[in-house]
C-alpha cells in the first residue's frame, strides 16, 4: 500500500468516510507521499492511457515542475469570476482533509487553470471548450521541486464510497503513473500554414494608429492568428519536451480539456506570492535577437534607448504601479528596465517587489493586473472596447492569467502568450503587438511572425 506519514492511503480514506458519515456530506480528501524523482513529460504521457484531461506548468529556471491528470474538482465561472473563484476555494478548502507535512506548503491540493483575455466576447467553435473561466484540482498532481518529487492524490469520499475498492484504484493508476515512458524525437510535416488574412490585419494596425493619433488612446494591442494543419495528430509530450529544452526564461503551461490543448512558453509573468510576498514583472518593449554576439548587444541596445518601446514599457509599469495601490505595501520597482532575453527575441524589463496586506489573495491582484498595457492598451477601457469592436481575432484564453495557487493562496500566474490551441492535428498560433503613434503595419507584422517562432518550432512547423 502507499503510505503517507504512518498511514495507508486506505487508512486515510477510511478516516474520510468516517467524517461523511459524521456530516452527512462527502468529504474531500487530500494525500500527498514523496516519491522517487520521475520525468515530468513522462508522467504527462502515460496520463494519456488514464483517458483523463492534462495540466503541465514550469517555470523559467526549471526549479519546479507540477503535472496534473484528472479532475477531482472543478469550477467553471463567465461572471466575477476572480471573488467566486476564491469564494469556492475557501469553502472546500475549511472542510478539506489534508494529509501532508504541511510545512512543505507547495505539495498538497492546488487549483490550477485560467481566465478569458475579453469576459464579454462570444465564444465560438475555435475556444467553445474554454467558454469563461475554468480551473480545476487534478486528481493524481506531481510535483517535483529543487530535485524533490511528491505525488499528491485528490478525491471525494462518501458514506458509502467502497474505501478497499478506491485504495485498489488509486495504487493500479499511480503503478501507471510512475512506470518509465519510452520517449523519442520526432518531427511533424506540415500540410498547411495559413495567416489569417495578413493584409486585413495591417489595415487594422494602421486604423489603429490613425485612432490613436487622433487621441482615442495611447496604445492598443492588436493580435492575429497563424492556422497550422500537420500531417499526423500533435503529440504533446513531444511538444513540451521541445519547449522546456529551448525556451528558456519562459514558463512552459498546457491546459487540456476533451482533446483540445492550450500550450505554450511564456516569458511573461503575471503576479507570484508566497507568503504575502509578491513579486510581478513589467515586460514590454520587444526586439529581435542577433545573429552574431555583437549584433544582439547592438539590437539590445537600441530597444534599450528606442523612445516607442522605452513608452510601451513605461504604460506597464505604470499600471502595475497603480493597481497594487491599496493592496500591497513596500512596492520597490527600479527606475530603468534591463533586457530580458529569449531564443527569438528579447524584451524590456522591470521586476516589481511588495508585501500584500494581510486579507489580499493571488486572484485579488491577479484580477486588478488583467489586463496588462502589454497585452490590452492603454487606456484599458477604451483599449479593450476597440479590441472587441475590431480585432479580426477570437482571443479566448491568450494574452490573460494562467497559473496555479494552494490551499494558502500562495501561487503563481503567467500571461498566456507566445501560444497555441492544438487539437488532433490543427493548431491556431497567437501573437500580437503594441499599436502606439508611428508604428509600422509591416515593422509590427515582421514582429509577430517572430512571435511565432517558439509555438511553430515546437510543434515541428518551422526548423
Amino acid at each position: 500500500m502507499i503510505k503517507t506519514k504512518d498511514n495507508t492511503i486506505e487508512d486515510s480514506l477510511n478516516t474520510a468516510r468516517e467524517r461523511a458519515k459524521t456530516n452527512n456530506a462527502s468529504a474531500f480528501v487530500s494525500i500527498t507521499e514523496p516519491i522517487d524523482k520521475v520525468n515530468p513529460v513522462h508522467f504527462f504521457q502515460a496520463g494519456k492511457w488514464l483517458d483523463k484531461s492534462r495540466i503541465f506548468w514550469s517555470v523559467p529556471d526549471r526549479s519546479l515542475y507540477y503535472v496534473g491528470i484528472g479532475e477531482a474538482v472543478s469550477y467553471q465561472e463567465s461572471i466575477n469570476a476572480y471573488q467566486k473563484l476564491k469564494h469556492h476555494w475557501k469553502q472546500l478548502i475549511e472542510q478539506a482533509m489534508i494529509f501532508n507535512d504541511d510545512s512543505a506548503i507547495t505539495v498538497g491540493p492546488k487549483m490550477f487553470g485560467g481566465f478569458p483575455f475579453d469576459t464579454n466576447e462570444q465564444t465560438s467553435d475555435l475556444w467553445k471548450q474554454f467558454n469563461g473561466s475554468e480551473f480545476r484540482v487534478p486528481t493524481y498532481l506531481l510535483t517535483i521541486e529543487n530535485g524533490e518529487a511528491f505525488l499528491t492524490i485528490n478525491l471525494f469520499i462518501s458514506a458509502q464510497s467502497d474505501v478497499r475498492e478506491i485504495a485498489q484504484k488509486l495504487q493500479r493508476d499511480r503503478e501507471l503513473l510512475l512506470s518509465p515512458v519510452s520517449m523519442q524525437k520526432r518531427t511533424n510535416s506540415v500540410l498547411l500554414s495559413h495567416e489569417v488574412d495578413p493584409e486585413a490585419w495591417k489595415e487594422l494596425v494602421a486604423q489603429t494608429r490613425t485612432a490613436i493619433e487622433d487621441g482615442y488612446a495611447e496604445k492598443i494591442v492588436i493580435a492575429r492568428e497563424l492556422q497550422i494543419e500537420f500531417e499526423t495528430s500533435v503529440e504533446l509530450g513531444y511538444v513540451l519536451n521541445h519547449l522546456l529544452e529551448v525556451q528558456n526564461n519562459s514558463y512552459v503551461f498546457l491546459w487540456e480539456k476533451n482533446g483540445t490543448s492550450f500550450i505554450g512558453a511564456t516569458p511573461e509573468r503575471l503576479v507570484w506570492v508566497k507568503n504575502q510576498q509578491l513579486l510581478s514583472a513589467c515586460l514590454a518593449g520587444t526586439a529581435p535577437r542577433g545573429r552574431t554576439t555583437e549584433e544582439d548587444r547592438k539590437i539590445g541596445e537600441e530597444l534599450l534607448y528606442d523612445d516607442k518601446n522605452r513608452e510601451e514599457h513605461q504604460y506597464v509599469v505604470d499600471m502595475i504601479k497603480g493597481a497594487l495601490n491599496g493592496l500591497a505595501d513596500d512596492v520597490e520597482i527600479p527606475q530603468t528596465p534591463v533586457l530580458y532575453p529569449l531564443k527569438n527575441l528579447q524584451h524590456l524589463y522591470t521586476p516589481v517587489e511588495a508585501m500584500l496586506r494581510e486579507t489580499i489573495t493571488i486572484l485579488d491582484v491577479a484580477e486588478k493586473l488583467h489586463p496588462t498595457p502589454a497585452l490590452c492598451g492603454q487606456p484599458t477601457e477604451r483599449a479593450m472596447s476597440f479590441i472587441r469592436e475590431n480585432e479580426l481575432l477570437e482571443r479566448g484564453w491568450y494574452g490573460a492569467p494562467i497559473g496555479w495557487f494552494d490551499h494558502h493562496f500562495n501561487g503563481e500566474f503567467a500571461v498566456a502568450i507566445r501560444s497555441g490551441l492544438v487539437k488532433d492535428n490543427k493548431a491556431s498560433l497567437f501573437a500580437g503587438c503594441g499599436v502606439v503613434r508611428g508604428s509600422d503595419p509591416e515593422v509590427e507584422y515582421e514582429e509577430t511572425k517572430i512571435k511565432f517562432q517558439p509555438m511553430l518550432h515546437a510543434l515541428g512547423g518551422s526548423k
